[in-house]
């Protein structure tokens, strides 16, 4: 057989390329593309409790034990003088979802423990009405949920009072964020 058709070398031009397009525009959902792209200033954001773009344990989720998930970061960029933090559901059925707003984050932490935010954050609301983390509750039968969890590098301390919304925290760090890094969790019920 191997001599009927014997193996041919592949050129450049004949190998299979990535999909194009985009991912659930109608849901205003970021494309593939920003999902395999590295983030501006190489900030990295990662969770010993589950891998970008893997599912959360249940044990974070609202019903499941409602526990912030730890988190952990490097490379921040030079000059970072305060670090924030959203985590949002945009997949929701009313439109984006915050599930967790911290600010006033010391750069000299690695990280965040599991189920408690660090020494001297400032904690906001989420979208359940709560302050500190509230997490994942999709309806019921939904695709898995995609849960962002971005990092903000800033150039200044934000000062925002206490219990800001996630609105407050971009507002703030608009024009002074150096870097940002994201973390995708999911989550279906």
């Amino acid at each position: 057989m191997q001599r009927d058709n014997p193996p041919q070398p592949v050129g450049p031009g004949d190998r299979a390329g990535r999909p194009r397009g985009t991912r659930g525009t109608s849901r205003d959902d970021p494309s593939a593309d920003e999902f395999a792209q590295p983030h501006a200033g190489g900030l990295v954001l990662r969770s010993s409790a589950f891998s970008d773009h893997a599912v959360i344990p249940d044990r974070y989720s609202f019903e499941g034990g409602n526990t912030s998930p730890p988190l952990e970061w490097a490379d921040l960029p030079p000059g970072t003088r305060e670090l924030a933090l959203v985590c949002e559901d945009p997949d929701a059925p009313g439109g984006t979802f915050v599930h967790w707003v911290l600010a006033g984050i010391s750069p000299e932490t690695g990280g965040i423990a599991e189920g408690r935010p660090p020494e001297g954050a400032v904690v906001g609301r989420n979208g359940f009405g709560r302050r500190g983390w509230g997490g994942p509750r999709p309806p019921v039968g939904d695709q898995p949920h995609r849960y962002f969890f971005r990092l903000y590098a800033s150039d200044r301390p934000l000062d925002l009072g206490p219990a800001p919304s996630a609105d407050d925290l971009r507002a703030a760090v608009s024009g002074h964020e150096l870097a940002t890094g994201t973390l995708v969790g999911l989550f279906a019920r």
